[in-house]
């Protein structure tokens, strides 16, 4: 059975995103996304609510030449190579290769993907994963901490849900950003 990963670049104060929606300051150093790129590496699905799927198809498209940065082509060939599943009521179609749509977050269904996997299943998105958590599913989770406090915004994790977390690993970056890899021990 493979494990489901969440995994979130957030804010000091918790938030992945700011209070009118931006991200920008959470754009990872070349050091901070090369590390990324290795714990993405064991992913095989990723599963996506639409407006994450939205930010993340940029990397079908993404430009690979020797112009660009070496941890964002190597992003760009992780993410083409894993499956996606994009969890969206409106989207009539996926508009990148390895891509189903469906209607609506089923945690049996998960569990049977996650079961029958050979890698591991990523949620992608603070909204999907709030489903993921209060189903139970996580695994572990994976944060990478933005030394900046925003104020507001999308939480990167559920503020209405305890979870027990068990700390695996740590590791800090040059520009200040914290990884921080916990394990699900009890949602509740």
């Amino acid at each position: 059975m493979a494990d489901i990963i969440y995994s979130a670049i957030m804010s000091l104060d918790g938030y992945t995103a700011d209070t009118t929606g931006g991200f920008d300051w959470a754009a990872p150093s070349e050091e901070v996304h090369a590390f990324v790129n290795d714990r993405e590496r064991v992913i095989g699905t990723y599963l996506y609510g639409r407006r994450m799927y939205e930010t993340m198809r940029v990397w079908q498209t993404m430009p690979t030449g020797p112009d660009e940065s070496a941890a964002m082509s190597d992003y760009a060939a992780i993410w083409k190579a894993a499956d996606k599943v994009v969890y969206s009521s409106t989207l009539s179609e996926a508009s990148t290769p390895r891509t189903r749509i469906e209607r609506r977050f089923e945690p049996d269904a998960v569990r049977s993907l996650a079961a029958s996997a050979d890698r591991a299943v990523s949620v992608g998105g603070p909204t999907l994963a709030v489903e993921a958590f209060r189903a139970g599913l996580v695994d572990e989770v994976q944060l990478f901490v933005v030394p900046v406090s925003v104020g507001g915004g999308t939480p990167a994790l559920p503020h209405d849900l305890f979870v027990r977390l068990e700390l695996r690993d740590e590791h800090r970056f040059a520009d200040g950003t914290v990884y921080l890899d916990y394990g699900v021990l009890e949602p509740r």
